[in-house]
């Protein structure tokens, strides 16, 4: 059974950073890809970032967060991490992390077969 359990959310300032980390204690991903979504209050899911669990270990960024987010991967800790720095108000949503089987279509939310239940950020001006 596949549990995704988020943490790191909170309360930061502007220009501050947090570290969200995604852990899966039902089965140890070794292929496909893991992501990070986000929802803000009356808006839809929205990709963030992406890692492709492969030899090449591909990364994929949304616009608004690069050069500002890393995503990264603990394989023997089976732990996807997003390190968020500068952030800004515009941040403020509930992150999920997901887990999908496939190789494409990493910035779709329809391509991910398993979803954790979210963290709030809140990056207060």
């Amino acid at each position: 059974q596949v549990q995704l359990v988020e943490s790191g959310g909170g309360l930061v300032q502007a220009g501050g950073s947090l570290r969200l980390s995604c852990g899966d204690s039902g089965r140890t991903f070794s292929s496909g890809g893991m992501g990070w979504f986000r929802q803000a209050p009356g808006k839809e899911r929205e990709f963030v970032a992406a890692i492709a669990i492969t030899w090449s270990g591909g990364y994929y960024y949304a616009d608004p967060v690069k050069s500002r987010f890393t995503i990264s991967r603990d394989g023997a800790k089976n732990t996807v991490y997003l390190h968020m720095n500068s952030l800004k108000p515009e941040d403020t949503a509930v992150y999920y992390c997901a887990a999908t089987l496939g190789y494409r279509d990493y910035e779709r939310v329809s391509a991910y077969n398993y979803w954790g239940q979210g963290t709030q950020v809140t990056v207060s001006s």
